[in-house]
């Protein structure tokens, strides 16, 4: 089983607070930025042949220096993104049409990943991957260790107590079968339709495909407010201790 990725990278960190519009995927995380910690990942998954990487246009040289740097030979095309994040995956997915198109090989799945999640694992993406092939479509998931509630009529009260033994939180690297992802993202285009995430796309267009439930542990967190930095670095220094032990 083969997989091509889309890293999404063009956040800014408006939640993170930083300074001159500086993006939350070069903040350092164990003396590497969060986006070296997503590509190496990837880069070190078994399953994945090849890595496109959307983010903002300023950015670009430094990303690409950053992959050199690294070493990363698995990137393909580091490229600008769009208004909103469907934008940018939509860009990175007309660049593998063509080299579908140009190469004549289909991959068994397309992974979307959001670049400040810089702590999913590469035997995971690997399982994603064959999950994805199978099913059509999986995505990693955690169950909320909160209580959800939902708003009530007013903003002010709580209405109804959700059944948290029915809920997952979603997470990425999401996997599709190809075909069904690029339609998916085509007839959004056509609508003009936004959704948060490629898993409801397709089920908006694809309402008979059923999305494979994979989950997680805790670790696979997105970097977004600034308390997350700390957090981060916590969750690698354990990663980093449990592959000791095993090794």
């Amino acid at each position: 089983m083969k997989s091509l990725v889309i890293i999404a990278a063009s956040g800014v960190g408006k939640r993170m607070k930083l300074e001159g519009g500086m993006s939350k995927q070069m903040l350092e995380i164990g003396g590497m930025p969060v986006i070296a910690h997503t590509i190496k990942a990837f880069e070190d998954a078994s399953t994945v042949e090849g890595i496109y990487i959307a983010t903002k246009a300023d950015s670009i040289a430094q990303l690409e220096e950053l992959i050199e740097r690294h070493g990363f030979r698995k990137v393909r095309a580091v490229i600008e993104g769009g208004k909103e994040r469907q934008d940018s995956i939509g860009n990175c997915i007309a660049l593998i049409e063509a080299d579908i198109s140009d190469s004549g090989k289909m991959p068994d799945a397309i992974l979307v990943h959001d670049g400040a999640r810089p702590f999913i694992q590469p035997e995971e993406i690997d399982d994603i991957t064959r999950l994805s092939a199978q099913y059509g479509a999986c995505v990693p998931a955690t169950r909320p260790k909160d209580t959800i509630k939902y708003i009530g009529s007013t903003p002010e009260v709580f209405g109804e107590t959700l059944d948290r033994s029915r809920l997952l939180q979603v997470q990425t690297p999401q996997g599709f079968a190809p075909e069904k992802l690029i339609e998916a993202h085509r007839m959004a285009r056509d609508e003009q339709w936004y959704a948060t995430d490629d898993a409801a796309l397709v089920e908006r267009f694809f309402p008979e495909q059923g999305i494979r439930i994979y989950e997680t542990d805790y670790h696979n967190i997105k970097i977004t407010t600034p308390e997350d930095v700390f957090l981060a670095e916590a969750i690698l220094a354990g990663l980093k201790r449990k592959r000791q032990k095993s090794n």
